[in-house]
């Protein structure tokens, strides 16, 4: 299967105006139903009309919403090499080269913050997704919360460790909001730039790779084949942050009892395929992304929550979601979000407003961020804290947009 031309991972454009789904996305509710096999009639992100784009009224500066937590919010990114494997994208790379960015509690304020991405990244991703009529380099534009290389707060293996795993074509950075967050309320955020499935990732020799990817998936196996590249990652990157050796400074401060994983798109259906592959990975999160590799008959025990917009209830277009939720066996939420669009688990259903572009997205301001903080926020201080979340048991006055879904009764409320 293409995993570009699913249309559980992009609609046409009349079903999706806009930017920021990143050549992987946006399923829209006006789409036809259809299974994940059926691709004939997908189109590609390049087909988009860019009038179909800036509508909105732009403001001045994009920005990422401050972040929830007490704690100051540091950055820095790692250029992690596996000699191990090849890579499989581009067999000639000999090695898998990595760039992670971690987010976490800092002892002050103070210093550089973080760029967002570069103007050549703005202008990758833009032209990958075939938008026009914004700058080029709007998206580097954007403000952020944390702050570059200020130093770790913690004590020894006391900060819990989230890994981010962006959708296919999308950066890390696609789920800054979040990790600011996270890091803000005492966690420790690793996202995952998957080399050669992005339109952009930077090295620090200046090097910028591009989706290669993109030109080679073809057959009925790149779902799958994406999912378990995700899975060695993610299981190498741990190896990196959590060793005797670790490659971040601050890599003592996890605890590497309490990791869990989380992804938009292709990289939360990644997630079940990580935790099965790897003990160390105990929840995980799936926002909007079509579950290309079935969890086994054998079943996933560990908590797992799925997250995603009402195309995704139960009996919907994305029939993955049915299938796999009985072979959940552990804790585990199936929610819906009212007036979400594919974008809106990650930054750039708020962003793609604040730049003027139209997304079809109901959810305004910088709501979409909002929800996907509280909601991911629960379900980690759940399972990797012990503290109870009432959020969790029953919809809520405060969140209105979000439906507990119940899959025997295919009733989302």
């Amino acid at each position: 299967m293409r995993l570009q031309d699913s249309p559980i991972l992009r609609g046409g454009p009349a079903a999706f105006s806009g930017l920021l789904a990143l050549a992987a996305s946006a399923f829209c509710a006006s789409a036809p139903a259809a299974s994940a096999s059926e691709t004939a009639s997908a189109v590609p992100a390049s087909a988009v009309p860019a009038s179909a784009g800036a509508s909105a009224t732009p403001s001045t500066t994009p920005f990422l919403p401050k972040p929830t937590g007490p704690h100051p919010v540091g950055t820095t990114s790692l250029h992690l090499k596996d000699v191990s494997r090849a890579d499989p994208w581009v067999p000639a790379a000999k090695a898998r080269e990595l760039m992670v960015s971690l987010w976490y509690p800092a002892k002050s304020r103070g210093g550089r913050r973080a760029h967002y991405v570069t103007p050549k990244e703005s202008e990758l991703i833009l032209q990958g997704t075939g938008i026009t009529g914004v700058p080029s380099d709007a998206l580097s534009r954007t403000r952020t919360n944390a702050f570059s290389d200020a130093k770790p707060a913690g004590r020894e293996h006391t900060l819990p460790l989230v890994v981010l795993s962006p959708g296919f074509t999308w950066p890390r950075t696609s789920l800054t909001a979040l990790a600011e967050d996270l890091a803000s309320r005492g966690y420790a955020v690793a996202g995952i730039d998957h080399t050669y499935e992005t339109f952009a990732t930077t090295f620090p020799d200046g090097r910028v790779t591009t989706c290669a990817a993109c030109e080679i998936e073809s057959g009925d196996d790149f779902g799958d084949r994406a999912v378990k590249s995700r899975a060695a990652d993610v299981s190498f990157v741990l190896d990196e942050l959590t060793g005797s050796h670790p490659k971040w400074k601050g890599g003592t401060l996890i605890d590497p009892s309490r990791i869990a994983m989380a992804g938009s798109s292709l990289g939360g259906a990644s997630a079940p395929g990580t935790m099965l592959a790897d003990a160390r990975v105990r929840a995980g999160i799936n926002m909007d992304g079509t579950m290309f590799t079935p969890i086994p008959a054998s079943g996933l025990s560990r908590p797992f929550l799925l997250l995603g917009q009402e195309a995704h209830g139960p009996g919907q277009q994305d029939s993955t979601w049915d299938r796999d939720w009985n072979r959940m066996t552990g804790w585990k939420r199936w929610l819906v979000v009212a007036g979400s669009v594919h974008a809106s688990f990650t930054d750039y259903d708020m962003l793609a407003g604040q730049i003027g572009v139209d997304l079809g997205s109901d959810l305004t301001g910088t709501r979409s961020v909002e929800i996907t903080r509280r909601y991911v926020r629960a379900f980690l201080d759940l399972h990797l804290r012990n503290k109870p979340q009432p959020l969790l048991k029953k919809a809520s006055p405060r969140y209105p947009e979000v439906r507990f879904c119940t899959p025997e009764t295919k009733i989302c409320e």
